[in-house]
């Protein structure tokens, strides 16, 4: 697997990431040990976790695998910080005051086993604490040899460019990765915060690049899901909602493309999702989120399939979310015009 570096870091991460939230919940521990053997065997070497993943659970379960397998040198191992867990060995609360965070970070390493991450993340911002202070507590724990590097996930454009001109003021560590939502159903982001972290060498590294499974074609318009798939569990399911999701025209008119570039490959739907997302500008290592063993397989297979750039350009087209005149297309029509004069 294709590896390479993120963001201002030393760190090189394969081309695709596994995540582990589904660990001890979704995903039992036996088939999450056989899921992280078979990650490893394909050439991954990137983990990505969170402490309120299974309410730390999930990086127990790893944790325990890391012990048994001896491979923690091999590994780029990511966690994130910020909502409430309900874990005995802490933090109380939820929010990156830097005490807490500091309580956290610790617990995630007894949990993992492992005197130090790779990558600790801000799960989402803190509209309860200045940002300067949760800045300067990452960069402490990077001096202090307990992280490596450091990222953000969820945050709005300005606020990632707020968090990168802070750094460079304060002469601290630089954010090397950033984790939004990013797929065909989800490309809000161009907009703002992918430009922002392109601008400043931020590494980009995706979460749910197949929609929650809509994209692997696995919902359809006149049945509504039920059995053992998440929107078959729970059809309200935040932004992945049947209802939501399933009453957008664009969305099953995706849906048709990928299928059809799917059917030109001999590829899986979910093949064509991945294989997208991982060929955008900026984006360097894109977070299979898998239940079982036959899912990861799947999602291996788009190491395998490369799309073309009418391919490419056909899906953009098609999956294109409908830009709102103010102030983006007034601008893009703006510099178009200056550009062509």
């Amino acid at each position: 697997m294709h590896r390479a570096t993120l963001g201002d870091s030393d760190l090189e991460v394969s081309t695709y990431a596994l995540g582990a939230m589904t660990f001890g919940e979704e995903t039992a521990e036996p088939e999450a040990r056989t899921i992280l053997d078979a990650y490893r065997e394909a050439g991954g070497n990137h983990l990505d976790l969170a402490d309120v993943y299974t309410h730390g659970l999930s990086e127990r379960i790893v944790g325990r695998w890391l012990a048994d397998r001896g491979c923690r040198d091999e590994l780029v191992l990511a966690s994130k910080v910020r909502f409430p867990v309900d874990d005995p060995d802490g933090p109380d609360g939820e929010g990156l005051d830097p005490t807490r965070m500091e309580r956290a970070l610790e617990a995630s390493l007894r949990r993992l086993g492992v005197d130090h991450l790779d990558l600790y993340l801000a799960h989402a911002g803190d509209p309860r604490t200045p940002m300067a202070d949760w800045l300067a507590a990452m960069d402490g724990f990077v001096r202090a040899g307990k992280v490596r590097a450091v990222g953000v996930s969820n945050l709005r454009g300005y606020q990632l460019q707020r968090l990168v001109d802070l750094a460079v003021a304060a002469g601290s560590t630089p954010i090397a990765a950033l984790q939004p939502q990013y797929n065909l159903l989800a490309r809000e982001v161009e907009w703002e915060v992918l430009p922002c972290a392109r601008e400043a060498g931020i590494a980009i590294t995706p979460w749910s690049p197949l929609g929650g499974g809509w994209l692997t074609g696995k919902y359809r318009r006149d049945r509504r899901p039920s059995g053992a798939t998440r929107l078959g569990e729970d059809p309200d399911r935040g932004v992945e909602a049947y209802d939501t999701r399933g009453g957008e025209a664009r969305t099953w008119d995706v849906l048709e493309v990928v299928e059809d570039v799917a059917r030109t490959h001999a590829a899986s739907m979910g093949q064509v999702a991945l294989a997208w997302c991982a060929a955008q500008p900026g984006v360097v290592s894109t977070i299979l989120g898998v239940r079982t063993l036959a899912q990861l397989e799947d999602n291996l297979g788009a190491l395998e399939l490369h799309l073309g750039d009418a391919e490419l350009q056909r899906l953009d087209e098609v999956s294109a979310p409908p830009t709102p005149h103010y102030p983006y297309r007034l601008f893009d029509e703006m510099d178009a015009a200056r550009l062509s004069s």
